[in-house]
């Protein structure tokens, strides 16, 4: 019968990447993209003809911009609440997504924009909805890979191959669905990206074309028209190109500039999207009837008469009508704007070569506009060409695109130099580096490059001391386990929990606690998938194996020493920018008080309670009460540049503000918009000179590597002052009831900011009684009382403390379960407890006691940390 162990080991050595299982994924990839796309197209067709419509039975100057303003609020107000990676054209978060960059891809992002994009195209704004399909596709992509737990490089595979899947889908253009994500997303012609991408975008298309309407046939005409070209016409091409070029650039430099103004105005994303519909709605009604229906508009530049000034026109008012929606960060993508404004600049010139020269067809420049905007705004040249040529299927085409495409693009690249994206991306403060992208040394560098060749190995038969004393010896956290000079097993410092569970440690052996058939490396697999798998498993070491010798150990310290070494500090792909917290509201009273207490609250329920008990430590010793609240913000924006609501925060600070009045204290309160808490505090921390930080807790913490939780972690590790966190227990309903107070007592840093902390709090309550307690091991007849007689002493020496002290010795296994039972056996009210600064090793035996002891009662409890002091 198959063990639960080798099952597992099986499963996961079925799921890791090979070239069946992603040309599989790809299939679904591009039939759920494709489908995706429909949707998007035939849901914004359906509002935008009914927008059109509308406009012909009322009266458009009144209907257009209602329309436009009410879809637009809508629009942003759905990207704002649910999803705000959806807003903008998501290929620049696509491709940050693709370069290792921490941006979320996933259903909910996926089906915001959809929705969001399909109304803000039917409100009228002048954006296309092809970008919005690549981060559909994308996003889609991005969640099916997370059901399918494989490496990183596997998962950047799947979605650049959803968002080459949504392109072709948009298109009907499976080839440029390839090309590009070779040519902008990936950069990469390997065997299996290559293959998973034309798997995708040719389903992507073929589903697209079927369920739009459309052949099946790849000769498909985008509509009824003819082509002619000759060599003669080569210089007229040329200039086109340059033409196009330049106004491509401005184009590019103008999308940029939007953005700024709308940040400038310091307004939330359904504003700034209203705003853009309302102005969008007011110039498309005073333009003739055809400028409401992008995709008419197109066609008729393309088919339509000669005509200059209606050409003229389009261009100016596609031109200014693009850089309004866009700006806004309303969801829609430029390639259609793209299409049009290269359409009508191709008409232009075709119409004035035909009347001068008599030569050429304005249809054949407009088309060739098309491609050659399109190369010069996204820098994508082969795209652009095979784009145009998979919608026409016209070989004539081919070499007027070509000189078009080209030219357009080596100017305009001039003129604005580096991708539109990047730049689009800098502006969220995310700044990719392309030499570094595909070439990054988790991908150069293999794990035999950087493993440790001596490892330090166990017997399978060791008892379980011998193991304990051999973590005691050494540095390290976890050993391989060896029988007979093959790798067994993997024995880490949780594992030695499991000693505890047994009556005679030293008849314990280690194959019966350690990890069998653990997780293992070749020395080819590269560190990417190192550091994957150390992270999937939530492991801090893997051995190295041929066969099942082993031959080395890799751990996470060894990859950011590799790192380091051939980076010389410098990482290519960056996280988006921790910037500073900004502060956005603030009152100071006089500066009066020997020194600063913060006090950071979120939750109104006990923001009070905390700044009671916070109150009354800075009454004692005579200090000023920094109150703080922190607004958290996505790391994508600026804190500097997001709008807040700030009423709530001010109103909580306001009861503050009055509770320390009553109590005659300085209060200084201010609020802080940040992309991290801890960060915030720390800040404040400095700025103000705090003493001491007195913050809530919750008692526990469920995030791995973690002691008590991501913000208070870092606060107690960073911060050069004293920590209070407080625990209110599920049976407090007010402060005087307070009156049973245990703290227990080791010798640590900890106990005398316990005691000193202690005359003041107390005075919170009632006729209140201290028990000092000290845990020491069953049997232990002759324990050193050492600590808890000078704590005594020390509180009553002190004048103002008028409750009754005991101190006693408690004898339990272990420390957690004999505080949790003598509190539940005595009824204590609240426990003032040390943050365990033990040792790796001992936290591992014994566990957390902090957190133990937190969960494990009712009552309050109150952790206090002493200053870490540089």
């Amino acid at each position: 019968m198959i063990s639960l162990v080798m099952l597992t080991q099986r499963l996961r050595h079925f799921w890791q990447p090979r070239k069946g299982l992603a040309m599989a994924e790809a299939c679904i990839i591009g039939i759920v993209a494709a489908l995706s796309a429909v949707l998007l197209k035939q849901g914004s067709g359906w509002l935008g003809t009914w927008r059109v419509h509308t406009s012909h039975i009322l009266p458009p100057l009144i209907t257009l911009p209602i329309i436009g303003i009410s879809l637009g609020f809508l629009s942003g107000w759905l990207v704002q609440r649910l999803a705000p990676e959806a807003s903008g054209s998501g290929i620049p978060q696509v491709k940050a997504a693709l370069a290792n960059v921490p941006i979320t891809l996933s259903w909910r992002v996926a089906f915001v924009k959809l929705i969001s994009a399909m109304i803000s195209l039917g409100s009228g704004l002048t954006l296309g909805r092809q970008g919005p399909t690549v981060q559909v596709g994308a996003g889609l992509a991005g969640e099916m890979s997370r059901l399918v737990p494989t490496s990183p490089d596997h998962r950047r595979q799947m979605i650049a191959a959803g968002a080459g899947a949504g392109l072709a889908a948009a298109f009907n253009a499976p080839l440029a669905g390839v090309l590009f994500i070779i040519e902008e997303l990936l950069q990469d012609l390997s065997g299996l990206t290559l293959g998973t991408a034309i798997i995708a975008s040719f389903i992507g298309g073929v589903i697209s074309r079927w369920l739009g309407g459309g052949s099946l046939q790849l000769d498909l005409k985008l509509i009824d028209y003819s082509s002619t070209f000759s060599l003669l016409e080569i210089p007229i091409l040329l200039i086109l190109g340059i033409f196009i070029g330049l106004l491509a650039a401005l184009f590019s430099k103008g999308l940029i500039f939007s953005i700024q103004i709308y940040r400038s105005l310091h307004i939330s994303l359904p504003l700034r999207v209203a705003l853009a519909g309302l102005a969008s709605g007011l110039i498309i009604a005073l333009l003739p009837e055809y400028f409401r229906d992008n995709t008419g508009l197109r066609e008729f530049m393309i088919t339509g008469e000669a005509n200059i000034p209606v050409a003229g026109i389009a261009f100016i008012a596609q031109f200014i009508l693009t850089l309004i929606a866009f700006g806004s960060g309303a969801p829609g993508g430029i390639f259609a704007p793209s299409l049009i404004l290269g359409s009508c600049l191709g008409h232009i010139i075709g119409v004035c070569e035909l009347q001068i020269f008599g030569i050429g067809s304005p249809t054949t420049y407009a088309l060739a506009g098309m491609g050659g905007f399109f190369s010069a705004v996204s820098k994508v040249p082969i795209t652009a060409i095979v784009i145009v040529f998979e919608m026409t299927t016209d070989f004539n085409l081919v070499l007027p695109l070509m000189v078009v495409s080209v030219t357009s693009y080596l100017v305009s690249d001039k003129v604005f130099p580096g991708s539109l994206y990047d730049k689009l991306l800098k502006l969220n403060g995310i700044l990719i580096k392309k030499d570094n992208v595909n070439e990054g040394i988790l991908r150069q560098l293999t794990a035999q490059d950087v493993m440790q060749r001596i490892v330090e190995t166990l017997e399978a038969d060791m008892t379980g001391d011998e193991v304990i004393k051999a973590f005691s010896r050494s540095h390290h956290r976890g050993f391989p386990v060896v029988e007979n000079n093959k790798l067994v097993g993997l024995v880490s410092q949780t594992d030695l929990q499991k000693i505890r569970n047994h009556l005679l440690p030293n008849e314990t052996l280690l194959k019966e606690i350690m990890t069998p058939q653990p997780v293992t490396v070749t020395p080819r697999n590269s560190l990417s998938h190192v550091l994957y798998l150390l992270d999937r498993y939530k492991i801090s070491r893997l051995p190295v194996v041929e066969g099942k010798k082993l031959i080395g150990i890799i751990t996470r310290a060894d990859i950011i020493r590799a790192e380091a070494e051939h980076l010389n500090g410098e990482n290519g792909v960056r996280s988006p920018i921790v910037e500073p917290s900004y502060l956005v509201y603030q009152t100071r009273s006089p500066s009066i008080g020997r020194g600063r207490l913060l006090v950071t609250i979120a939750n109104p329920e006990t923001a009070i309670t905390l700044l009671e008990m916070a109150a009354a430590i800075a009454r004692d010793r005579h200090y000023e009460i920094e109150c703080l609240q922190v607004i958290l913000v996505s790391r994508h924006i600026s804190p500097a540049e997001t709008p807040v609501n700030t009423t709530k925060s001010r109103r909580l600070l306001r009861q503050a503000q009055s509770l320390a009045q009553k109590l005659h204290i300085p209060i200084h309160t201010q609020i802080r918009v940040a992309h991290d808490v801890a960060q915030a505090i720390l800040e404040t921390t400095k700025e103000r000179h705090i003493d001491l930080i007195f913050m809530g807790w919750k008692g526990n913490t469920s995030t791995p590597g973690r002691i008590f939780g991501n913000v208070v972690d870092t606060i107690i590790r960073q911060a050069n002052c004293d920590v209070v966190l407080v625990k209110l227990g599920s049976n407090f309903h007010s402060l005087q009831q307070l009156k049973r107070w245990l703290v227990p007592m080791s010798g640590g840093p900890n106990a005398p900011i316990a005691i000193k902390l202690l005359p003041s709090l107390v005075k919170l309550g009632n006729k209140t009684e201290i028990r000092l307690t000290q845990v020491v091991k069953p049997g232990e007849f002759a324990p050193d009382m050492t600590v808890l007689e000078e704590s005594t002493r020390q509180l009553m020496r002190h004048r103002n403390l008028h409750s009754t002290v005991v101190a006693a010795s408690l004898q339990a296994n272990s420390v957690a379960d004999g505080v949790i039972e003598l509190v539940k056996a005595e009824d204590f009210d609240i426990v003032i407890l040390g943050a365990s600064r033990e040792g790796l090793l001992q936290q591992a035996i014994q566990g957390n006691i902090p957190e133990a002891i937190a969960s494990g009662v009712n009552s309050t409890v109150i952790l206090v940390s002493s200053a870490i002091r540089e």
